[in-house]
């Protein structure tokens, strides 16, 4: 059973040696654990730093791409080098690396595909309260919409099982946190969450440059990630919406017409058939929108089998397949 904790990093030089240090080496149930560092375009001494640590594996990125993409590749860099289960953490050394045996128990006992740690945010003393509500809300709607109870979703502390990455696929480019759980929860890969602990805050966050433009990319990314599993439900919402919004002044117009004062009413008349147009267009796109998921769930299906196909032919013996 091999481990490979992956860290995601952008000119962390200065706090990637304690984040590796804080790695346990053994852990029961873990026949081989190696380091993989994914450079997101660092300036620093990031990577002469990881080598200087003797990190096994060492994922380049020429220029920034972001957190999501860094996580992604990631992610196929552990599977090529034989990851047996995943646990990624962060450069900053903002989770505490000695309850990485914590996370992996789940999945040893074969309970869990994903184990994401809750850093119980309520607790933490640099979460200002405005956070930790937005915090609280937001898991609280990711978790309805993912259909299970991951009480921290932004945190980027998790372990994950071979089977689930191999069928995890990162689509985002902003953060890979809140796509990820509602992914697993519509592909019915079992999640569960475990409290962790924290490290002192040392910076603040560059996912984001600030709390409102941190929440409009994470809303838009809940939204886009639900709608590509559920498209004909949140099409049919939005055309319900605007059915209801145009049969007010429909009824409106009835009234005054019923009254003998229709003709001075038109324009509600207009107005409400407008938004009943829009709602009949928000169900045909839903329509079509539910046989396009239908089409990605083939592709992804079949994304799946070439990747399981690539790692196993990575991994044969030399001459294996020689007759």
């Amino acid at each position: 059973m091999k481990l490979i904790v992956q860290i995601p990093c952008l000119n962390e030089a200065g706090s990637l040696p304690q984040t590796l240090a804080d790695i346990p080496r053994t852990i029961p149930g873990i026949d081989a654990i190696e380091l993989l560092v994914i450079d997101d375009g660092s300036t620093d001494d990031t990577v002469g730093v990881a080598r200087r640590a003797g990190v096994h594996h060492i994922v380049r990125n020429t220029r920034t791409l972001g957190l999501a993409r860094s996580f992604r590749r990631g992610l196929d860099a552990c599977l090529r080098a034989g990851a047996d289960i995943i646990v990624n953490t962060d450069g900053d050394n903002q989770y505490s690396g000695a309850d990485i045996p914590t996370l992996l128990v789940p999945i040893l006992d074969g309970t869990a595909d994903i184990v994401v740690g809750d850093r119980q945010t309520g607790r933490l003393a640099n979460f200002s309260p405005v956070k930790k509500l937005l915090q609280r809300v937001g898991s609280g709607v990711v978790q309805r919409l993912a259909g299970a109870e991951v009480p921290d979703t932004v945190s980027g502390f998790r372990a994950i099982s071979r089977e689930a990455a191999i069928q995890l696929n990162i689509v985002s480019s902003f953060s890979y946190t809140t796509e990820m759980v509602i992914q697993a929860g519509k592909k019915r890969l079992a999640m569960v969450s475990v409290p962790i602990r924290t490290n002192p805050h040392t910076r603040s966050s560059r996912l984001a440059q600030s709390i409102p433009h941190f929440v409009a990319r994470s809303t838009s990314t809940m939204i886009r990630t639900y709608a590509m599993y559920q498209p004909l439900r949140v099409f049919f919402y939005i055309g319900t919406v605007l059915f209801l919004i145009g049969g007010v002044p429909i009824v409106r117009f009835l009234y005054y017409f019923a009254a003998g004062s229709g003709a001075g009413h038109v324009q509600s008349l207009v107005i409400g058939g407008a938004f009943l147009i829009m709602g009949f267009v928000a169900y045909m796109i839903g329509l079509v929108a539910d046989l396009i998921a239908v089409n990605r769930q083939l592709l992804e299906t079949a994304l799946e089998r070439i990747r399981r196909l690539e790692l196993e032919r990575e991994h044969r013996p030399p001459g294996a397949d020689r007759r």
